[in-house]
């Protein structure tokens, strides 16, 4: 089970994917937690999801969780096929429960759309997808947990 969780090569493609999907994603779980780049914090965030979105508490905290640190533990290198999964199923949750099936493919650039469509997610998918089949690559964690590679 280690192995699958952290096996990985020495290869920049890992590198590359994770960094993308971590660095992304970080600004996003910033505003979630610290309130960094004009985000609510921690507390607004979680009133948020369950007051006006009306998810419930634990959902609410695995998103900004998955947002957060899943992006710092990308970043790192460190579980990084695990954390994709669960990248995975926020993006699909948020495809379908954010309800962007409904306005359509396109992001909403010229604001002509009730809201943002799901391209944005579908790449952020298909990101995390490469990084289960390659793993984490150069410079990671995982590379340091797992001898194979």
């Amino acid at each position: 089970m280690k192995a699958m969780i952290f096996k990985t090569n020495n290869d920049w493609t890992g590198l590359i994917l994770r960094l993308t999907i971590g660095l992304i994603l970080f600004p996003h779980g910033a505003q979630k937690v610290l309130g960094w780049f004009g985000g609510p914090g921690f507390d607004g965030e979680m009133q948020f999801f369950t007051e006006t979105l009306q998810i419930p508490w634990l959902i609410s905290f695995l998103v900004i969780l998955i947002e957060f640190a899943g992006a710092i533990a990308l970043i790192v290198g460190f579980a990084s096929r695990l954390w994709s999964v669960a990248i995975i199923g926020l993006f699909a949750g948020i495809i379908f429960v954010g309800q962007h099936v409904q306005n359509g493919f396109f992001m909403n650039w010229f604001g002509n759309q009730q809201g943002e469509g799901y391209e944005y997610h579908l790449l952020v998918i298909g990101l995390a997808l490469a990084v289960i089949v390659q793993g984490s690559g150069r410079l990671s964690v995982d590379r340091k947990l797992s001898p194979v590679g």
